[in-house]
């Protein structure tokens, strides 16, 4: 009896929560999900690269027309706008010199430059260069473009520092250079080298980079301590260079490496001696750079970053003496963000310091005593952010920036641009419309051209005075007409709140063009949680790619910006501090469950997740961490171990010394509580995270017998995974929450 009663229970509930069925998918939903790439052409007359031209107050810009692509000058002081150049003669013109057929409106322009007094032009088409007066359109070829060799350089790649160019004095009269590890002046007139130091060696030398005082008199460079150099390996498997493989190799220190130690190294050159410089306390580094003269040539600063990112300073050395004193003292518990965050303006030949700091728990700036290192006032102030200084009029003591999170009932990120004086008086929001602001400044700064929308709004272009952001002329208004008739969808602006039942969390819902409010949807969040900035789009956008081919598969696509980023209170971002395992997923998961509660064709009960780089160590975090909600994660060149990647950026959120918490947060060693469906994708010779993350997650679960998918891009760097890789994505979320066979792409093209 009790058994027909269970039976008749479990009956009962499957007709109380369906398993919901999707419209199958094939190939010409495929197709149509790449055809949304037109999108992006399908906007018009939103303004593209306004350029300022050179010492003065004219700027030219193109826009997409019904016509083709136009150009227009603007006359900012007499705010004025016009054709910038007749398009038909020129094109005329061209086409008897070139004996070619452009249009007048799709003439192929490269690095197109006005001439000062706009008299001219100069442009390149194919490889060459040619120049147009712009009253008779006479065209001049100018001959074929130098091509410069490609900079290969690797980010990661050091100097050997001892190696370098002399350095002359401001005076002339002297010059500076390195031999056998040691400092040597050399007099111009007279040839005569003369040795100051004499305590250089190959592992402990002074660097070629030498700062010459203003008054030629003093001298002061870095004594450098080495340390021994990391290098990654991997193996390009198809080059194009030859048929056998590459064995490559980059320079690339990761957590925990030792570092090379500076000491500054100050010299009187008139007296040819070294002048000591306790430089002790300074030891412990993460970094010692930046060093500046005063202009007086009392002394020089140098900034000093502590290893593991609690305390930054900024240190004057008196040039006489050899004193050092702090002038500036930054401390935190968890971080100093100093690579997202950092901002000093020295005013007055540094007896006043403009100085960025979250020391209230907002970033703001301060205006510092440079004497006494006192703070003056805080020029800034509030539960908002300065995002970046554009400008600093040191004589009329103001300051133009950027800024978010000020304006009430707005989304907190949305960017504005402000001016405010030194003594914190006079805030004015230059730019007030409801929008994100993307502004271009003049070259004196008195204009700017302000592009400014939303996901949901169009792009309006408009010129301002930065004196008070007063609209002097109207520019643009984008259209949209034709890309609504094609099927266009906008994103939704969605908010809830975090864990803590107070914060809002902000992100977007991305829909299929042929969304159907009465079918039900997977969702799919795309994901990139990393502390140093904030990641949901803002500004308008016809195709958002990560989103875009996914939604028209059949799924509703979410992006938002969890506790752990950044550009909100310090508080906020803190919860990464040692601990980036936790990317905002409880912020997520509430928000989804949320939006869900809102809109019940959003099916919580498959939830897939993807990202690239610290996108992809989250990915598969979810799965890890969270497999109550999250199903499936496509996971592309991850950092699944924080000791595993590059030093700066590990270390400043996840701390110095190398302790338990990188083990914790580690999807290697956490790789054996896998649930639900992963797909890993890396391309070999990725430099940016090591490759060998990937292959050493996937050996951990190997090792804990789960199943997963691995791809391997050959030739490929840091990645997404390209058109291929998109492709097995989508196929990937297709049978994991679509429950369906993809395509058969081997009997099938698209």
């Amino acid at each position: 009896m009790k058994s027909i009663q269970k039976f008749i229970f479990i009956f009962s509930l499957a007709f109380c929560y369906p398993t919901f069925q999707y419209a199958q998918v094939t190939v010409s939903d495929y197709v149509r999900a790449d055809s949304l790439e037109k999108f992006r052409d399908l906007v018009l007359n939103d303004i593209i690269s306004p350029t300022w031209i050179e010492k003065s107050s004219n700027f030219w810009y193109s826009v997409k027309t019904s016509n083709g692509k136009e150009y227009f000058l603007v006359d900012a002081k007499g705010a004025k706008k016009k054709e910038a150049f007749d398009q038909q003669k020129l094109s005329l013109k061209l086409n008897l010199l070139l004996k070619a057929d452009y249009k007048a409106f799709s003439i192929p322009f490269k690095n197109l430059v006005f001439a000062q007094d706009l008299k001219g032009i100069t442009f390149e088409i194919d490889s060459f260069s040619y120049a147009c007066n712009l009253s008779d359109y006479k065209i001049t070829p100018k001959g074929k473009i130098k091509t410069e060799s490609k900079n290969d350089r690797f980010w990661g790649e050091t100097d050997d520092e001892w190696k370098g160019t002399p350095v002359l004095s401001k005076d002339s009269t002297l010059v500076a250079f390195i031999k056998d590890y040691n400092v040597f002046i050399k007099e111009q007139k007279t040839g005569k080298e003369t040795q100051i130091s004499f305590d250089g060696s190959e592992g402990d030398f002074y660097a070629a980079t030498m700062y010459w005082s203003p008054n030629s008199k003093y001298l002061v460079t870095n004594k450098i301590r080495s340390a021994p150099r990391r290098f990654i390996n991997f193996v390009e498997s198809s080059p194009k260079t030859q048929f056998q493989p590459i064995l490559q190799k980059r320079e690339y220190l990761k957590p925990g490496d030792a570092l090379p130690v500076r000491k500054p190294a100050l010299f009187t050159v008139t007296e040819k001696r070294q002048i000591p410089v306790n430089t002790a306390s300074f030891e412990n580094q993460f970094d010692l750079g930046n060093i500046q003269w005063w202009k007086d040539s009392r002394g020089f600063t140098f900034e000093f970053n502590q290893r593991g990112h609690q305390l930054y300073q900024i240190v004057e050395v008196e040039a006489k003496s050899g004193n050092a004193r702090i002038l500036v003292e930054e401390t935190s518990r968890t971080f100093i963000d100093y690579s997202g965050k950092h901002y000093r303006f020295d005013a007055n030949d540094g007896k006043e310091i403009i100085w960025a700091s979250e020391r209230d728990g907002w970033n703001h700036l301060y205006l510092v005593d440079g004497i006494t290192g006192g703070v003056k006032n805080q020029i800034t102030k509030g539960e908002w952010v300065v995002r970046e200084v554009v400008h600093v009029n040191d004589s009329l003591r103001y300051i133009v920036f950027k800024g978010s999170g000020k304006n009430e009932g707005e989304d907190p990120y949305l960017n504005h641009y402000y001016r405010i004086n030194f003594d914190g008086s006079g805030l004015t929001d230059l730019t007030p419309e409801h929008a994100n602001h993307d502004a271009t400044f003049s070259n004196d700064k008195k204009f700017f051209v302000d592009r400014y929308s939303k996901v949901d709004q169009v792009a309006v272009s408009v010129l301002r005075s930065s004196a008070d952001g007063k609209i002097l002329l109207q520019l643009e208004n984008a259209d949209i007409s034709a890309l609504l008739a094609e099927g266009y969808r906008m994103p939704e602006v969605f908010v809830a709140k975090a864990r803590d039942g107070k914060t809002d969390i902000w992100g977007n819902i991305y829909r299929p063009t042929n969304f159907d409010p009465n079918k039900h949807y997977p969702i799919i969040e795309y994901i990139y949680a990393g502390p140093h900035g904030a990641f949901a789009m803002k500004s308008f956008s016809p195709y958002f790619s990560p989103a875009a081919g996914l939604a028209e598969l059949g799924f509703i696509v979410v992006q938002m910006d969890g506790m752990g980023t950044s550009y909100r209170s310090k508080a906020f971002q803190d919860v990464c501090w040692k601990n980036l395992k936790d990317a905002g997923f409880p912020d997520r998961i509430l928000w989804i469950k949320a939006a869900a509660s809102k809109y019940s064709y959003m099916d919580t009960t498959r939830v897939g997740i993807f990202g690239g780089s610290a996108g992809g160590q989250s990915a598969l975090a979810a799965l890890l961490f969270h497999p109550e909600f999250y199903k499936a994660a496509a996971s592309s060149c991850g950092c699944h171990d924080n000791r595993m990647d590059k030093i700066w950026w590990n270390e400043q959120w996840m701390g110095y010394p190398i302790g338990p918490q990188y083990a914790e947060c580690s999807n290697v060693e956490n790789a054996f509580k896998l649930q639900g469906q992963l797909l890993l994708i890396v391309g070999e010779v990725d430099d940016n995270v090591d490759p060998a993350s990937t292959m050493k997650v996937s050996d951990a679960l190997i090792k804990a017998q789960k199943d997963f998918e691995l791809l391997v891009l050959p030739g490929m760097n840091h990645t997404l995974g390209g058109k291929y890789g998109e492709r097995k994505r989508r196929d990937f979320f297709v049978k994991s929450l679509l429950k369906q066979n993809p395509p058969d792409w081997n009997e099938k093209k698209l």
